[in-house]
This record gives structure tokens, sequence and C-alpha cells, in this order.
């Protein structure tokens, strides 16, 4: 039963995320490594996304049941009363904010408040099942994370917290066009309004192609004020030009679907290099 539970909080996500809060909270560190402060912070993130895990499936239970990949959740299956969902939401959450309130500082608290807010109410909620940009209001929260490991070791938010969020926002983007891609018929038969069923698949691949430049940029733009160093430089210029080739190949592809998974694995790798590089980097600093 406790598995079940667990699954409720979508372990995958939650661990995927801390990829990048690590990332953050090592670029914002300036001086000694906290590591109580480092462990403090992941906690509290993960738990507040976990609370926003457990809401979407609750949310998101009647669709849910219609798409191949998601009708074995466990309140589509109604395995878990629905009392205890909404119960197991609010704990979680509430001892996420009072580790980051606690432990972190304001700026932290509210920044990961507002990514379970965008989360839950303008996703979840709203734009998911009603707009084609769905996907890029979804990309706020997705976003969240590194800042808030950033904020909690700097205690504020600057140019380089802009910078992180602008990166993962444009990393999100074509990350979620691709499940999109290759889930097609999830979607139709869930009458979820993403962009390829929306305006079709050249026009996603348009899209993807033009974030995946943007991404490049500002991954970029790190380096170029002075937030990363050569070793991130001379990793992350290829990497990104890579990662363009790679979207570029869509439009003369002929299995979109084999396209589309083929850019959802080489996202996951991108942005787990990104992470990796960029704290690497911190303590291997050369201008």
């Amino acid at each position: 039963m406790l598995k079940i539970y667990y699954s409720l909080t979508k372990p995958g996500i939650i661990y995927g995320n801390l990829i990048t809060v690590a990332a953050g909270f090592i670029l914002g560190t300036t001086g000694p490594f906290h590591d109580a402060l480092f462990l403090e912070t992941l906690a509290g993130i993960s738990l507040i996304i976990a609370s926003g895990c457990v809401l979407n499936n609750i949310i998101d239970r009647d669709i849910d049941g219609l798409m191949e990949r998601t009708k074995g959740r466990a309140l589509v299956k109604g395995l878990v009363p629905l009392t205890h969902a909404y119960t197991l939401a609010a704990g979680l959450g509430s001892f996420g904010a009072y580790l980051l309130g606690y432990f972190t500082n304001i700026v932290t608290l509210l920044t990961g408040l507002a990514g379970l807010f965008a989360y839950v109410f303008i996703y979840s909620l709203w734009s998911k099942r009603t707009s084609v940009y769905g996907t890029l209001l979804g990309s706020i929260s997705g976003a969240v994370p590194p800042v808030v490991g950033y904020t909690a070791a700097t205690g504020h938010i600057d140019l380089g917290a802009i910078i992180l969020f602008i990166i993962l926002v444009m990393w999100q983007m074509p990350h979620s066009y691709a499940i999109a891609i290759y889930r097609l018929s999830d979607y139709q038969h869930a009458h979820i309004p993403v962009l390829p069923l929306a305006r079709g698949m050249r026009t996603t691949k348009i899209h993807m192609f033009e974030y995946i430049i943007g991404f490049t940029a500002f991954v970029l733009a790190l380096y170029f004020f002075g937030y990363a160093g050569k070793l991130y430089l001379f990793t992350m210029l290829p990497l990104g030009l890579l990662w363009t080739t790679l979207s570029f190949s869509g439009f003369t592809s002929t299995d979109d679907a084999r396209f589309g998974k083929m850019m959802f694995i080489s996202s996951i790798i991108v942005i787990t290099l990104f992470s990796l590089v960029l704290s690497l980097d911190h303590f291997f600093f050369i201008p």
C-alpha cells in the first residue's frame, strides 16, 4: 500500500527536478558549501513538488483513464480514496513549505509556492485542457526548481536566477513537445489541445527548433555574464549545437513518433549534462 501512495507523488518527476535544484544551489554558492542547507532545500522542494504531483493526479484522474500511459495510475483504478490523496497532498505541501520557510529564506519559500500554484492552478486546473498555450504556462512550474536552489544559497533573485529560469523554460518547451509528438494518440483520446493536434506537426517542429536555439543562447549567457567558466562553455556550446541539429532533422523525418521519442530522450540527456557540468564548473571555475 505504501508503494501505491508513493506512486501518487510521481517520484520520477521529483528526482528529475532535484538535479536542477542542486545545480542552482551550487551555482548560487559563493563561499563554503553548506551541506545542511543543501539537504534541507532538497527536502523542502521535494515535498512541495510531491504535493503538486498528488494534486495533479487528483485533477487529471478522468483524462488519465483515457490515455494508455496513465490509465494504470492509482486514482484512476480507485486504489486510493480521494480524501486520503487530498490529505497526503496537504501534508506534503505544508511540511515542505515549513522546511523551506524555516531553514532557507522567504524568497525561496515564495518561489517554491509560486511554482506549486503555477502547476496546480494555472496548468492542471485551467490551461492544460483549454488552451494550446498550456505547455508554455506549464513550463513556469518546471523552471522554478533551479531558482529555488539558487535563492536558497543566495537569499535573493538576481540576473543569474532569471537566466536559470529562462533556460529551464526554453528546455521545457521542446521536452514537452517531444512527449506530445510521440504520445500523440494519448492526447487525441483525452482531447488535450497540445500543439501537434492544434497546429500540426510542422508548426510544432518549428517551435521546437526555435526554443532549442533560445535554450542554447541563454545557456551561453551564463558564461558571458560571468556565472560560468570555460569548462561549462566548451561543453554546453557543442551540446547545444548538437541538440539543435537533432531538432532540425525532424523536418525531413518520415517517422514522427520515432523523432519525438529521440527528442524526448535527448532532452533528458541535455538537462542532466547541463546540471552536472554547471555544478562541476563551479568547483573548477576557469574564467
